[in-house]
């Protein structure tokens, strides 16, 4: 589900980054690609903004200030009925170990960046189906 009907909503994707512009690099071209995207700059405020917009996905910084995203990742899937929803870690990190931790943390993914935008669609499209 992408470009909305009428009758259909849009998949919302929540994007969690601590930079603004790679929040609004992601934003305009996931608005571009038909979904409805709600925005964070750390991990508390990924909590809240996770809880109040319910997104059908999140897209997560794992370095961040306040919170970082592993951890605000747990407090999610604390969260009532966030256990299902996908969450891809992204980072500049591309160890196996940073991997492994994102996914001992409940993320589904890890990305490293920089990344090929064409990856990222497929694997979102297949995380919502």
């Amino acid at each position: 589900m992408d470009i909305a009907t009428p009758n259909e909503p849009r998949t919302t994707i929540l994007i969690v980054d601590d930079f603004d512009d790679t929040r609004l690099l992601l934003r305009t071209w996931l608005e571009k690609k038909g979904f409805r995207v709600v925005e964070a700059e750390n991990g508390n405020q990924a909590i809240s903004k996770a809880a109040s917009s319910r997104p059908d996905l999140i897209i997560m910084d794992v370095e961040m200030p306040e919170l970082d995203g592993l951890s605000a990742t747990r407090k999610i899937r604390e969260l009532g009925d966030f256990e299902r929803v996908p969450i891809v870690a992204v980072s500049a990190y591309g160890a196996d170990q940073f991997r492994a931790d994102a996914l001992a943390a409940g993320c589904n993914e890890y990305v490293s960046t920089p990344f090929e935008p064409d990856e990222l669609e497929r694997l979102i499209r297949a995380l919502i189906k």
